[in-house]
C-alpha cells in the first residue's frame, strides 16, 4: 500500500545502457529504497524504468540514475512524475 506522498516516477535513460548491467543495477537500487516497479530496454536503445513508492525515495533513484555510478554511461535521463497507479509489485526487469 502506498502512503499519501507516493509517486509514479518513469525515467527515459539514453546511453550506453542495454547489454551492461543496467536493468539489474537499476533493480538493486530501486530494492534498495523500497521501491516497486519496472525497468526495461526499449527498441531505441534506451531503458525505459516505472518506480512507485515515496516522493523522497524516488527522487534517489533518479539522482542514482544520473550519478555516473551505474554500468555502462548515461548521457541523459529524462523523467516524467505522475500519481502512483498502485498495481505494482516487486520490482522487475522487463
Amino acid at each position: 500500500m502506498l502512503g499519501i506522498s507516493a509517486v509514479r516516477l518513469t525515467a527515459f535513460v539514453r546511453g550506453q545502457v542495454q547489454g551492461v548491467g543496467f536493468r539489474w543495477w537499476t533493480r538493486s537500487q530501486a530494492l534498495r529504497l523500497g521501491l516497486v516497479g519496472w525497468a526495461r530496454n526499449t527498441d531505441d536503445g534506451r531503458v525505459e524504468v516505472v518506480a512507485e513508492g515515496d516522493r523522497e525515495r524516488c527522487d534517489q533513484l533518479l539522482a542514482a540514475l544520473r550519478s555516473g555510478e551505474s554500468p555502462g554511461s548515461v548521457s541523459a535521463v529524462v523523467e516524467r512524475w505522475d500519481d502512483p497507479k498502485g498495481n505494482l509489485k516487486g520490482f522487475v526487469e522487463r
